[in-house]
């Protein structure tokens, strides 16, 4: 389970984060990669960047390479990957003519290369995304992945018809089932409100509201993707617009905050439970990115400027002083 939000403040910088849900912690860290970094690619491509973005972002370093769950670039394009293990269905192998990417590569390939999502809308066009595992250690993880930069977001999902990318106007994702049926699933709650109903009178009874937040009624409150979708798509659409990092980096981590899993809610058949292992947020105004986990709550900065990337290589950034 995951969720993944974006949106902008009012001078129109955008903030992109996401709770990373799940039963155990893989050792990840606060990444970045140099524009110029060497990096191993999963298959040969004529359209790779040689200098390219420099990224940072949550994630893990196998033999030199970035392994992103999730990452913002300095053009201030972010890419999260979300658990989607029921729908997806990558390719079994490279597609002679376009461009191949293994899954696991994915947020690095995005992030490195382009600038905005116009052009990654036109990249996907003759993009193929392969099930090539890292290696026999790290199998293939089945993911759908949000978007975003400034002006919006989009979903890319690989499914059994073939890829999709998705325009999502409520910049947010969870799970499954898909981002279509997500967004369609929304117009169940149309009743849904910031404000109070008024009230009404049943024969001689004249009924009011207890108090405030009853215009809410109805939204669901279980950890489930549908349920968490609509609840963080309200939130997200009605938190009122920030001014400054501070107050909009608050504003990410509410939100996403009123989806966070606890321990022992979500059981899985090993008998193990999911939770929001860490929430983070990327601002690309400053650089910045920043991690609050389930057992350090406190939100900790890991600006780029913090880490040496003079070298060829991803680097572990350090929180600030």
């Amino acid at each position: 389970m995951c969720t993944g939000i974006r949106f902008t403040d009012t001078e129109g910088n955008m903030y992109f984060g996401r709770n990373l849900d799940w039963t155990q912690s893989y050792g990840e860290r606060v990444v970045a990669t140099p524009s110029s970094a060497n990096i191993p690619a999963a298959f040969e491509r004529d359209h790779d960047l040689a200098v390219g973005h420099t990224v940072i972002g949550m994630g893990i370093v196998v033999a030199g390479i970035p392994l992103y769950f999730d990452c913002g670039n300095d053009a201030g394009l972010a890419v999260a990957g979300l658990n989607f293990p029921q729908s997806a269905r990558y390719a079994a192998a490279p597609l002679e003519g376009t461009t191949n990417v293994a899954a696991y590569e994915f947020p690095f390939w995005i992030a490195r290369n382009f600038a905005d999502l116009e052009g990654v809308r036109e990249a996907l066009k003759q993009t193929t995304i392969v099930a090539k595992p890292v290696n026999q250690h790290l199998p293939v993880a089945n993911l759908h992945w949000i978007i975003g930069n400034a002006t919006g977001s989009i979903v890319v999902e690989c499914m059994e018809d073939g890829l999709r990318v998705w325009e999502n106007d409520v910049d947010v994702l969870t799970n499954e089932p898909n981002f279509g049926w997500q967004r369609t699933n929304l117009r169940n709650y149309l009743t849904l409100s910031d404000v109070d109903p008024d009230g009404t009178a049943w024969g001689a009874a004249h009924l009011e509201p207890f108090g405030s937040g009853m215009g809410m009624q109805g939204i669901p409150g279980d950890y489930s993707g549908p349920a968490r979708f609509v609840k963080a798509a309200f939130v997200n659409s009605h938190y009122p617009a920030q001014t400054g990092e501070t107050a909009n980096v608050t504003r990410l981590f509410r939100t996403l905050g009123s989806v966070a899993v606890p321990d022992g809610c979500a059981k899985m058949a090993d008998g193990s439970y999911e939770k929001t292992l860490y929430t983070s947020c990327f601002s690309p105004s400053t650089m910045t990115y920043y991690r609050a986990t389930y057992d350090d709550p406190q939100i900790r900065a890991y600006p780029l400027s913090a880490a040496d990337i003079s070298g060829d290589g991803p680097v572990f950034v350090p929180p600030a002083a």
